[in-house]
Formats: structure tokens, sequence, C-alpha cells
């Protein structure tokens, strides 16, 4: 297939898909006799593993070393199990802070009473950042 149809299939932008042959995450796909890529089923397979990869925020390394993994299914999992229980402990970190970020901003909107700027609690929480961390 040529990139275009790897492209919709796996819903990968073509540059993205260029980029990770250059960076090695895509063995190079077979030439057509016009020079066209030539990609298959394997191709298509990798990609969509780098692709929910991705979408789940693992970073290149961790795909690359997922991908390594992956190719020796001999291999004990225990990087694998590693790598994700990582990824996981810095998911719930982030839904903290994002946890902490709502909580604060539910505050200063909470304050809100209309009328005028000059007036205004969001502003002046905004600007008052001494009190904003402190309700940290």
């Amino acid at each position: 297939m040529k990139i275009g149809e790897l492209s919709r299939a796996t819903g990968t932008n073509i540059e993205t898909i260029r980029y990770y042959e250059r960076i090695g995450l895509l063995p190079p796909p077979a030439r057509t006799g016009a020079n066209y890529r030539d990609y298959g089923a394997e191709h298509r397979s990798r990609l969509s593993f780098v692709r929910h990869s991705r979408d789940l925020g693992f970073t290149i390394e961790e795909v690359r070393s997922l991908l390594d993994l992956s190719d020796h299914p001999d291999r004990d999992c225990a990087d694998a199990d590693r790598i994700a229980t990582a990824h996981l402990d810095q998911v719930e970190e982030k839904i903290a802070q994002l946890s902490a970020l709502r909580d604060e901003l539910a505050r200063i909107v909470g304050r809100c009473r209309g009328g005028l700027a000059g007036d205004c609690r969001v502003i002046e929480a905004l600007g008052d950042h001494g009190q904003c961390e402190g309700a940290h």
C-alpha cells in the first residue's frame, strides 16, 4: 500500500509516518518501480502499535523500548511492566496536578459576583498570587 493508504488506515499523518521512518520506529518500506513507498501489513501493524502507544502518552524512547520487546517475544516482559508502571505513575501525578488546578479555578470562579472589572474577584484572585499559593 502507498503512504496515503497507510495514513488513512491508521489515522496517522503522512509526515508523522515519514518521521517515524527517519527515527527508526518504522522499518523502511520496499519501493515500487516508480520509487513509491510500498508498505505491507507489518508496517500497518507496527504503526498501529506506535500510534496507540503515543495516544497513551508514551514517549518516543518508551515506544522504542516497547517495540524492541515486541520484536523479541521470547524475552521477559518485566521491562514492559516497568515502563508502563512508571508511565502510569506520571499520569497519576498529572491527574493530581490537574485536580488541584481545577479546584483553584473553581474557587476563583466561585468568587465572581459580576459587576465592573475594577471589582472583579477573578482578577483580584489572579493578582494575589500569594493567596493562590496558600490555597494549594
